[in-house]
């Protein structure tokens, strides 16, 4: 399958799991280091790169992997259950760098990404939801502006950023060599440090018109009908899997928590009231990630029948990313209620509960997009659509 018709489902799901689960051990045990350096080391990112993880969603037609919206959900659940902070920045770098290949139009397009089997092309970082601003020019644009919020940036070539063209109006997203903007090196967190979400800026840059794309573009110029879920539904994919490879973590680790503790005098992971709560929040879990495979099974067969989204499909791609994480939030506080000290000493249920506090807050997942959902569900916006994150 492939092409502009039919969902490409990847063989290569089971390889690149294969892969990321054996790098488990190592991810664990750099975590603290990564933390302190405020980004993966050099040798794990590639390590992580070379699973195939970025490759996953680029067009089957530039080399890629091509996965279809479970398979790539399912693929950062699996490396951020290893690592909250390196599932994070994998996403990133997934999400950037595969819509890149997917929207920029031919010349620019074979540039960035000549050799995608022999690990020939760019990765890119950067953020879209504060435009720059682009003068037209002859040829491309004059850029300039302040983005923030740029994970992986360590590890990327180019930026990728949103910009608003002067005159028009129009938004468009743009690719440009990292050298050409300058890293502000701000990223000082309490949660995902590790993922170097640093701002960046740059002044009056030349980029030329084919190295941009129209930010709403559902028509992807490579690869097939993964693409044209657009931008904003395929960042939906990685938060996703996030919030479920981080919220199983954390239950396992309290789990290994209560082996450790039973039958001690006193122990809390003991009582009834324990066992309940932790019953509960496996069944918040589990439910959460059945109804992410429910609304995403019916994107795909969308897609695979040759359609775009519709708006309630819109609607719940983004409900069950904000109801993801918020179930996987309260799944938290229950493994800090009873971790005990586990949950403030060095360890991984501490350093998952610091990025889960930090990850919670992306803009995805944020009070207004739950309204927006609300108002058009319960038919209070019916004519209403999707621009972005706001209902309009």
């Amino acid at each position: 399958m492939g092409g502009k018709g039919r969902l490409h489902v990847s063989a290569e799901l089971a390889g690149v799991l294969e892969r990321i689960d054996a790098l488990g051990g190592m991810l664990d045990e750099r975590a603290y280091a990564a933390e302190e350096l405020g980004r993966l080391p050099q040798d794990t990112a590639r390590a992580l790169l070379d699973t195939g993880i970025v490759r996953a969603e680029l067009p089957l037609s530039l080399g890629g992997y091509e996965f279809a919206p479970r398979q790539l959900i399912e693929t950062v659940e699996r490396v951020s259950y290893h690592d909250a902070s390196a599932g994070w920045t994998m996403f990133a770098l997934q999400l950037m760098t595969g819509t890149t290949a997917a929207y920029l139009a031919g010349d620019a397009a074979a540039e960035l990404f000549a050799d995608v089997p022999n690990g020939k092309y760019a990765l890119l970082s950067g953020h879209g939801t504060r435009p720059g601003r682009a003068v037209p020019v002859e040829g491309g644009y004059r850029v300039s502006g302040a983005w923030q919020f740029a994970s992986g940036m360590a590890h990327a070539t180019h930026i990728h950023s949103a910009i608003q063209v002067e005159d028009t109006g129009e938004l468009r997203v743009l690719a440009m060599p990292k050298a050409q903007v300058t890293l502000d090196g701000n990223w000082d967190v309490l949660g995902l440090r590790a993922t170097h979400s640093i701002d960046y800026h740059c002044t009056d840059v030349y980029v030329p018109h084919e190295y941009t794309y129209v930010a709403t573009t559902d028509t992807p110029v490579n690869g097939g009908a993964v693409y044209r879920l657009g931008l904003v539904n395929m960042s939906a994919i990685g938060h996703t899997g996030w919030a479920l490879g981080v919220g199983r973590r954390l239950l396992d680790e309290l789990k290994r928590v209560a082996a450790a503790r039973t039958g001690s005098r006193a122990a809390a992971v003991d009582t009834s009231q324990f066992h309940a709560e932790y019953a509960t929040a496996e069944a918040r879990l589990r439910a959460a990630r059945a109804w992410v495979n429910d609304v995403w099974r019916d994107v795909e067969q969308a897609l695979d029948q040759g359609e775009l989204t519709n708006t309630e499909q819109d609607t719940l791609i983004r409900l069950v990313l904000s109801h993801t994480t918020s179930t996987v939030y309260e799944v938290g506080r229950t493994v800090h209620r009873w971790a005990g000290s586990a949950a403030i000493r060095r360890g991984p249920v501490d350093r998952f509960l610091r990025d889960l506090g930090t990850g919670t807050q992306h803009i995805t997942s944020s009070p207004v997009v739950l309204q927006n959902c609300g108002k058009w569900l319960s038919g209070a916006e019916p004519d209403a659509r999707w621009s972005f994150l706001d209902l309009t």
